[in-house]
């Protein structure tokens, strides 16, 4: 099981928030990961991220492009050597009444190793918490020749357990770290 507390929101006025998750595969720690599980040797994985403000639309008002945007942004987990190619959304579907969204997308990734492009499938879940004006999204992707028969029920499995709800109040001082490189104003 993972929870974090993540702030979303402005430095001026931050808004805390937890999300929650249980995942098969480990949480990784270090300088390069923010809230990421994920298996070292299939690539298998999940990672939580904020998009910018949501400018007081619902999730289905939004376009899968503004998702695909934080998700495939060139300082994002996907973006290490250059920007994915081949993005389709196959699938969008709003869950629980509108309060949570799911992407099916498919998407091909450059190897470092081999300079070959990499096949890879991934759900994401979004969510607008009470009170925030940020979309707060979990992805969980996989190589496509894996997903049908080993990574699919673990992706659906971890975006199925996704909860982000506003964090409870206290008199405890909020203090962002700016992870964003001014994408953001924190």
């Amino acid at each position: 099981d993972v929870l974090a507390e993540i702030l979303t929101g402005t430095k001026a006025k931050p808004v805390a928030v937890l999300a929650s998750f249980q995942s098969p595969w480990p949480l990784q720690t270090g300088p390069v990961f923010d809230v990421e599980c994920r298996d070292g040797k299939t690539g298998d994985g999940a990672f939580l991220a904020v998009t910018k403000s949501t400018e007081g639309k619902s999730l289905a008002e939004l376009p899968s492009s503004f998702f695909l945007e934080r998700l495939f942004d060139p300082t994002g987990r996907f973006s290490f050597y250059g920007p994915p190619t081949d993005v389709k959304v196959k699938s969008s579907k709003m869950l629980d009444g509108g309060n949570r969204r799911v992407l099916d997308i498919t998407f091909s990734i450059l190897s470092q190793s081999t300079n070959a492009e990499i096949g890879r499938r991934a759900l994401l879940i979004a969510t607008i918490p009470e009170g925030t004006d940020n979309a707060v999204m979990l992805t969980a992707s996989g190589l496509e020749r894996r997903w049908k028969k080993q990574t699919l029920e673990s992706a659906e499995k971890t975006i199925g357990s996704f909860r982000a709800i506003p964090a409870p109040k206290s008199n405890l001082k909020l203090r962002a770290k700016d992870r964003t490189n001014g994408q953001f104003d924190f």
